[in-house]
């Protein structure tokens, strides 16, 4: 990987290292002329460090933090929003903002940020970035005109974020077994779209010009077939003697699919069968057909074991967002917020 793209890469990872990635700067914000600067230093250049934008209970959010947000934004999204530069700022304000109140609520808890966990979360990016030890870590933020105390204590901020959301939002919610099998019940068939069966294939056509003679001797035939399967004949074996259907080659094989790959009126004769029976001939426009379920994806066993999980997962994420903007709406309201922007 090439420096400046490795130094990109490391700012997405850690959203921290912005300013040596990108030298776009909003244009209504101070400095945004300065290009070849990381952020620190253009903010230094024109004394704005302790410009305040937003007041949130007894912290600020100064200019320097909002704007570093906006340039790894920036970076992150490839210049592909839309947004103007003040709707971004502000929208970028708003979460720096509610990051703000679940720092305070974790001081409230209480909660600690121990050199080991901070040693493990350094660890993971490190592992995300491809670095072997922390000097090549170091070096990298060094690059950036950001500090290894700086880049620490904004990992320690995003852990006690981590933390106080486990405990305020992830530990108090559940989902029972009762609200599995009511979304069981009420998205079956939905749930069994996603499944796959195996068949196989015979189809008998009438003579070329369809008359009534000739779709009676297709049916003869394909009773005859029918009798041969329930003797005991091989479906494949019958399947490359008479069937005039492209998979007679092989054996009529129609491969694994997934429910809804196949017209619907040759599907529903499938899947009513149980696997190893054939169905008697039907008739669609084509033909006669004589199908062999081989098998098939069923909510049950093992298949229903991984389904209820997915559910589980489904209903968690649904309620742990919802108990989220719920317990961010709360913080919120009994807080005193002033925006200066």
């Amino acid at each position: 990987m090439r420096p400046s793209s490795r130094a990109c890469g490391v700012a997405l990872v850690l959203s921290l290292l912005l300013g040596g990635c990108a030298s776009w700067l909003p244009g209504w914000m101070p400095g945004s002329g300065q290009k070849g600067k990381t952020a620190k230093e253009a903010f230094e250049d024109d004394g704005v460090m302790d410009r305040i934008v937003a007041v949130v209970n007894n912290d600020v959010i100064t200019l320097n933090e909002l704007r570093e947000n906006v340039l790894y934004y920036k970076v992150e999204s490839r210049g592909q929003d839309t947004m103007s530069d003040e709707e971004l700022a502000h929208r970028l304000l708003s979460r720096l903002i509610e990051s703000r109140l679940q720092l305070q609520e974790a001081d409230r808890e209480k909660i600690a940020v121990d050199d080991a966990d901070l040693s493990e979360e350094i660890a993971a990016r490190m592992k995300k970035m491809n670095l072997n030890t922390e000097e090549e870590f170091e070096a990298i933020v060094k690059k950036q005109g950001l500090t290894m105390d700086a880049v620490k204590k904004k990992l320690r901020e995003q852990i006690m974020i981590a933390k106080v959301i486990r405990r305020k939002v992830a530990f108090r919610v559940s989902v029972t077994e009762q609200e599995v099998d009511r979304y069981l019940q009420e998205n079956r068939a939905k749930l069994e779209t996603g499944l796959t069966y195996h068949a196989r294939h015979i189809m008998i056509a009438p003579d070329k010009e369809r008359s009534d003679a000739g779709w009676a001797a297709a049916l003869e035939r394909a009773n005859a077939v029918y009798a041969r399967l329930l003797a005991g004949a091989d479906f494949a074996e019958l399947a490359r003697e008479v069937s005039q259907d492209a998979t007679a080659k092989d054996g009529g094989d129609l491969g694994t699919l997934k429910r809804g790959e196949l017209a619907e009126d040759i599907e529903s004769r499938i899947l009513a069968l149980s696997p190893g029976q054939v169905s008697p001939p039907f008739r669609s426009d084509l033909g006669y057909h004589l199908v062999k379920l081989e098998a098939k994806e069923a909510l049950e066993g093992e298949g229903l074991t991984r389904v209820r999980q997915q559910i589980r997962d489904i209903l968690f994420r649904q309620k742990y967002q919802a108990r989220l903007d719920a317990w961010l709406e709360e913080i919120k309201k009994r807080a005193i917020i002033e925006v200066r922007i």
